[in-house]
C-alpha cells in the first residue's frame, strides 16, 4: 500500500484503504487498526503546550474517526501547561499522565472500540523527515517498535520507558 498523505479529497471511512490525515493538525492515522502494530498512526504538533494542543488533537481525532473521544493519556514530563481536562465540543475531555508510560507516544480513549495509540513527532522536526515518519506510520507497521519507526524515517528514538 503507498498511502497517501494529507489528502484533502481522500475518503475518511474506516473502510478505505488510504490514511485518514488532516494536515492542518499534522495528524495521520492508519485506515485499518492492526492491534499488531505498536502505534495506530502519528502526529506532529506544533509545541509542547497540552492546553494548546490537545484539543485539536481531539477535534481531529473525532472527525477522523467518528467517534468520540473520552480520555487522552499522555506522558507527564512530555508536555507543559498539563490540566486534568481539556475542552472539547462542548464537554470536558479527561486527561490522565504518568511517568511510566512512553513519552512519544499519546493515547486516545473512546467509548467504543480500541483505544488509539500515536507517535509524537517532535516539534521543531525538519518537514521532510516529519512528514517521511507521519507516511511510515500510516503504513502497517506490526513488528515494529517506536524506535525503529523514528530510525527509518531519520529522527532519533529519544527518551523511552520500559
Amino acid at each position: 500500500m503507498t498511502p497517501t498523505l494529507f489528502s484533502q479529497s481522500a475518503p475518511l471511512s474506516a473502510s478505505s484503504a488510504i490514511p485518514r490525515a488532516d494536515s492542518a493538525l499534522r495528524l495521520i492515522l492508519h485506515p485499518v487498526p492492526n492491534r499488531r502494530a505498536v502505534v495506530d498512526g502519528a502526529w506532529w504538533p506544533y509545541s509542547r503546550n497540552a492546553a494548546a494542543e490537545l484539543p485539536g488533537l481531539v477535534a481531529a481525532a473525532d472527525r477522523l474517526l467518528d467517534r468520540v473521544t473520552l480520555r487522552v493519556g499522555v506522558h507527564g514530563d512530555t508536555w507543559q501547561s498539563l490540566t486534568r481536562r481539556i475542552p472539547a465540543r462542548g464537554r470536558q475531555i479527561r486527561v490522565s499522565w504518568s511517568r511510566h508510560t512512553d513519552p512519544r507516544l499519546i493515547i486516545l480513549s473512546f467509548a467504543t472500540g480500541d483505544p488509539v495509540v500515536l507517535l509524537i513527532i517532535p516539534p521543531g522536526t525538519a518537514v521532510g523527515t516529519a512528514e517521511a515518519t507521519l507516511r511510515l506510520a500510516a503504513q502497517d507497521t506490526a513488528g515494529l517498535t517506536p524506535d525503529d519507526i523514528l530510525t527509518l524515517a531519520d529522527l532519533p528514538s529519544g527518551p523511552r520507558r520500559a
